[in-house]
């Protein structure tokens, strides 16, 4: 292979699983994802962190307390009503309501409870408040081209095609 590793502008592809304290799955990817490390949001940076330093078919584990992962549970984040004033087509388990506040920022909201006539909408990620644990699989690495490096954002969506230099 390439022999290059994990570091500041270089493209990094990736499938990952990620677990609860249980050791249940709780989401998997085996669609490789491609993020350049060391400038894209999409990643958290203690995931990103962890990676640092890795090569190709490096698998690495690491474990996410809530304050490096998804944040601590928010109670104000949720929002009670009786399930009348609530359109129909959110009165299911798992809708998604986006909110707008009075200063303009939006917030997807998620029914998660119905009961006693009452409707339970949370903000919370659902993993808030959790520690959870990621298993990474490095499939490629690449250098990012020079637009990648000024932008901040992939050109390409995809692993390297192949070098044509």
């Amino acid at each position: 292979m390439s022999g290059q590793r994990v570091e500041k502008n270089k493209v990094v592809t990736f499938t990952y699983i990620i677990m609860d304290e249980s050791g249940n799955v709780q989401e998997q990817s085996d669609i490789p994802m491609n993020y350049l490390h060391g400038a894209d949001d999409k990643i958290l940076p203690a995931v990103m962190q962890a990676m640092e330093g890795h090569e190709v078919d490096d698998r690495v584990e690491i474990v996410l307390p809530p304050k490096e992962g998804f944040g601590e549970y928010d109670a104000s984040l949720t929002y009670r009503d009786k399930i009348e004033n609530v359109p129909p087509e959110y009165q299911q388990i798992g809708a998604e309501a986006e909110f707008r506040s009075d200063t303009g920022e939006t917030m997807k909201m998620t029914v998660v409870k119905i009961e006693n006539g009452e409707i339970l909408l949370d903000g919370n990620h659902p993993f808030a408040g959790k520690t959870m644990t990621f298993k990474v699989n490095i499939s490629a690495i690449r250098d990012a081209a020079e637009e990648e490096v000024r932008t901040g954002k992939l050109v390409t969506d995809g692993p390297d095609p192949g070098t044509t230099h």
